[in-house]
């Protein structure tokens, strides 16, 4: 398995106004070329986090621990659509409120990423995409911050959740 280079996915300037268009291919070759995504936290009635491990043959950060929900706005879609369909094909999960947290620019080698940012509490079943991610649990707050600079969280999530969420 190997991530899509063919999708499109748009080019936005710093207001997220849609300028352009790009293959993902183009979005993480380097060019640092702006496009959206959205991260959805999950967080259980308890107070734990819900995290994805990123499957071995993600391009980006693969086998690393992350965010709940992340994924790319397509060309055409909105941010609201984006995030549904994100949660409903990682997670199976449908029934949820988010609210929304923040948006921010991410910057990295590889990419530059206007990040949308949300959060819900969510205490029913969830059914990872066996496909998506290669594993799934909650951590509590205290096994997240004793992981942090420890190699095991993607960069972004560590820089994203400390700075909202701990």
């Amino acid at each position: 398995m190997v991530d899509s280079q063919d999708s499109f996915v748009p080019q936005i300037d710093e207001n997220g106004c849609v300028i352009g268009k790009m293959t993902r291919g183009e979005a993480h070759s380097g060019s640092r070329l702006l496009h959206p995504v959205v991260h959805l936290h999950v967080f259980n009635s308890k107070g734990e986090v819900y995290l994805q491990k990123r499957p071995d043959w993600k391009d980006i950060q693969p086998g690393k621990w992350d965010t709940s929900v992340g994924g790319h706005v397509d060309y055409g879609e909105d941010i609201p659509t984006a995030l549904r369909r994100e949660v409903r094909e990682e997670l199976g999960i449908t029934d949820y409120v988010p609210k929304e947290v923040t948006h921010y620019v991410y910057d990295s080698r590889k990419e530059r990423e206007m990040v949308y940012v949300y959060s819900t509490v969510y205490d029913k079943p969830i059914h990872p995409d066996a496909v998506e991610l290669s594993d799934g649990r909650f951590w509590s707050m205290q096994e997240v911050k004793m992981n942090i600079g420890q190699g095991i969280f993607t960069p972004n999530f560590e820089e994203e959740f400390q700075k909202y969420f701990l």
